[in-house]
């Protein structure tokens, strides 16, 4: 998608805005030229995030990089907890029996 179908999109962001978040890396489309660029899905998803966290909740610009990053962690920590079942579901009976008594016996927080 490019610039154009962004703006059109979204009709309350500006161009200007939009740029800087591209500038401080909250969103990473790829350059299609001098003040274009080509918006994957991920981009637009980034996009509709960052538009809410600013315009609905009213997160700061200061604050903003801080709860991206937070967002961030959580995906990755989900993907990463995703990877490891589906690497347990692969193991022999006995082994996912083990695993599952020492997150049970694990302390709680």
């Amino acid at each position: 998608m490019r610039l154009e179908a962004i703006v059109t999109r979204f009709p309350d962001l500006e161009v200007v805005e939009l740029a800087a978040w591209i500038e401080r890396g909250w969103v990473r489309p790829e350059p299609a030229g001098p003040e274009d660029w080509i918006f994957q899905e991920i981009d637009i998803a980034r996009i509709q995030l960052i538009f809410d966290l600013r315009r609905d909740m009213g997160v700061s610009e200061d604050t903003a990089p801080l709860v991206l990053s937070l967002i961030d962690q959580v995906y990755d920590l989900r993907a990463t907890l995703k990877a490891l079942t589906r690497a347990l579901e692969g193991q022999p009976p006995e082994v996912r029996a083990a695993l599952l008594a020492a997150i049970a016996a694990r302390p709680k927080p």
